[in-house]
């Protein structure tokens, strides 16, 4: 019996190959690449990019709202290739998202405070307020495509967990590229709109991790 089992553990190894360092992460990336060409082609094609850009380059705005989005969606790809694994078992990961949170929040505050009151709901609502989540929700599907395309050939065992940090990678990533478009300049306007849309591809992913996360 023993050499039964011997003999079939050698043969189910036979042929077996080391995985690559970090290929867990490039197949990631490589997913959110190809997501991420269709939501820029959206973004130039649909929406256009601003026509002020190259002042916007020089200006504080744009680099907020972009290291901001930036940094959840690095944090976010992080969480997502420790739950495309068998072993990924939590949100834990998510955490370092909190960071960037609490450094824009800084950032409204003190912004808040140079204000005067009577102009604090304009620069919160801005002139989008409507439409910013819908839209960095809608530009994070493409990117969200590439993920699950990822997950084809990875294991996670947490669909649910593996969809909201899929979601919430597609979310940020997809406002990253929303900030080619977006003219808005406040940080509380970002940290409330941007986030929101954020999170609904997070709850989005959330939902559909079950249903198409199966292996």
């Amino acid at each position: 019996m023993a050499t039964d089992t011997q003999q079939l553990i050698e043969s189910l190894a036979r042929g077996l190959k080391p995985v690559r360092r970090h290929a867990v992460l490039r197949r990631v990336l490589l997913g959110m690449l190809g997501g991420g060409v269709i939501t820029l082609a959206l973004v130039v094609a649909v929406l256009g990019v601003r026509h002020d850009l190259p002042a916007a380059l020089h200006g504080f705005s744009f680099w907020m709202k972009w290291v901001y989005t930036l940094s959840v969606g690095a944090a976010a790809v992080f969480a997502v290739s420790r739950l495309a694994r068998p072993t990924g078992h939590s949100l834990r990961p998510l955490w370092p998202v909190a960071v960037p949170v609490l450094l824009l929040a800084g950032i409204g505050i003190g912004e808040l405070a140079r204000t005067p009151s009577r102009e604090w709901l304009a620069m919160w609502l801005g002139h989008s307020w409507r439409v910013c989540p819908w839209l960095v929700l809608g530009l994070s599907v493409p990117i969200f495509a590439g993920l699950l395309w990822s997950f084809r050939r990875l294991a996670p065992t947490r669909a649910r967990a593996a969809g909201a940090a899929a979601g919430l990678a597609a979310g940020a990533w997809g406002a990253m590229l929303y900030c080619l478009h977006c003219p808005e300049v406040s940080a509380v306007f970002v940290l409330t709109w941007y986030s929101l849309g954020i999170a609904l591809a997070a709850a989005a992913g959330a939902l559909l991790g079950p249903k198409l996360l199966r292996w």
